[in-house]
């Protein structure tokens, strides 16, 4: 278990999600626009608004980061994004990461919101690319979900 080596009373976990798009044997991925994370590839997502259940959370997410529209299929895992400062001594952001599986339905990708890029990759092309290792893992949970659906 991870504790972290400084007491933080006020920060709170924050409840967001992520979409795993997918077309085919392509993967729909944004390119962070801002931090944490800037400039790596992710799934398009964020946090979940008051009220707002999970689902139509991450696809109003998909939609909004990347004019893509999707039909979940499942989901996919819950994990959790946790940020420490450079000293690694304190944590300064912790997300609670609700991720789906999606299908395509319509929509070229375009980047939107705080997104700096956006587009479908082929599977076979994500060893390449700069990203989370959790991230992947959860590409690679998905596709596998949906060959079992």
């Amino acid at each position: 278990m991870h504790a972290p080596a400084t007491p933080v009373e006020d920060l709170r976990p924050v409840p967001a999600v992520g979409v795993v798009c997918l077309r085919g044997e392509e993967v729909l991925l944004i390119r962070r626009g801002t931090p944490p994370k800037q400039g790596e590839w992710s799934l398009p997502g964020g946090r979940v608004e008051p009220g707002e259940p999970v689902r139509a959370a991450a696809l109003r997410e998909l939609q909004e980061e990347t004019g893509v529209e999707a039909r979940l299929i499942g989901l996919v895992d819950v994990v959790d994004a946790i940020f420490e400062n450079r000293a690694g001594d304190l944590i300064t952001r912790h997300y609670v990461l609700v991720d789906f599986a999606a299908e395509w339905v319509s929509g070229t990708p375009q980047a939107g919101d705080d997104a700096a890029d956006a587009r479908f990759f082929h599977l076979s092309e994500l060893g390449s690319l700069e990203m989370w290792d959790e991230t992947l893992r959860v590409i690679h949970a998905a596709a596998a979900l949906r060959s079992d659906v």
